[in-house]
């Protein structure tokens, strides 16, 4: 077993260590490490006995997995028909221009499926109604140190 990544035995033992758990293994990795670095790839690759190519493709091809460490906040904007109606795009806009932050990761989903309180946003996994761009990015300034 490679140094560093004992936390992930038990998720390659439960899964028989077999390829087709790949998925499985790469989120579980994930939830232990906080992103997939190139060592634990690797690590998973030989664990799996499957080519580092495989690993590494399949998964860049799924965008919920990550390759560098997240940031400390994240702030998910929904850009669902809903949310992108009531203004999704303006909340986007102000933040990526007026809320540069090495600590915030702005980023998009596609549907969070509470279309009643359009525009949404997510802010560290709580979901936030009704957003104002303005409103959002001086709620945000407040909350986030």
């Amino acid at each position: 077993m490679a140094q560093g990544f004992e936390q992930l035995e038990p998720v390659l033992e439960q899964h028989g260590y077999r390829a087709d758990a790949l998925l499985e293994v790469l989120a579980a990795a994930q939830r232990l490490y906080g992103y997939l670095s190139a060592p634990l790839l690797r690590h998973l690759a030989d664990a799996l006995h499957l080519p580092l190519s495989r690993v590494q493709g399949t998964a860049s091809f799924y965008h919920l997995f990550r390759f560098q460490p997240p940031a400390r906040h994240q702030c998910l904007v929904c850009t669902g028909t809903a949310c992108h109606v009531q203004g999704a795009p303006a909340l986007l806009a102000e933040l990526r221009q007026n809320l540069p932050r090495a600590d915030l990761e702005i980023g998009e989903v596609r549907c969070i499926g509470t279309c009643s309180g359009a525009p949404l946003v997510v802010v560290d996994g709580e979901v936030w109604n009704q957003q104002q761009a303005s409103g959002l990015r001086l709620a945000l300034e407040e909350r986030l140190p």
